[in-house]
């Protein structure tokens, strides 16, 4: 059975950091580009951060130079350092397989980026 399980947002003033964590379960991981993914109020989920099983990355322009992706595969895991957050940061981020994703969405976690 797959499962994605984001954790690690919260509160944080701008300019603040955080770093969200995934852990995948099933075959869902293996071999396979992973991303993150955010949707804000009223927005459509976006795509903001990609990574292969090699170890490529790719971000959106949005979040190029302040957000860093990584992964582990031998422990199914993956990373999203957030630096120099801004209040249009603030959303639900998702992990899932890029950079369409899969049905397999997880509960994502809630960033909420204000003073």
């Amino acid at each position: 059975q797959v499962q994605l399980v984001e954790s690690g947002g919260g509160l944080v003033q701008p300019g603040g950091s955080l770093r969200l964590s995934c852990a995948a379960s099933g075959s869902i991981f293996s071999g396979i580009a992973m991303g993150w993914y955010r949707q804000a109020p009223e927005k459509q989920r976006e795509l903001v951060a990609a990574i292969t099983s090699g170890g490529f990355t790719k971000y959106a322009d949005s979040v190029k130079g302040r957000f860093t992706i990584s992964r582990d595969n031998a422990k199914n895991a993956m990373w999203l350092q957030m630096n120099s957050l801004k209040p249009e940061d603030t959303a639900v981020y998702y992990c899932n397989t890029a950079p369409y994703g899969s049905n397999y969405w997880g509960k994502g976690t809630r960033v909420t980026v204000s003073s």
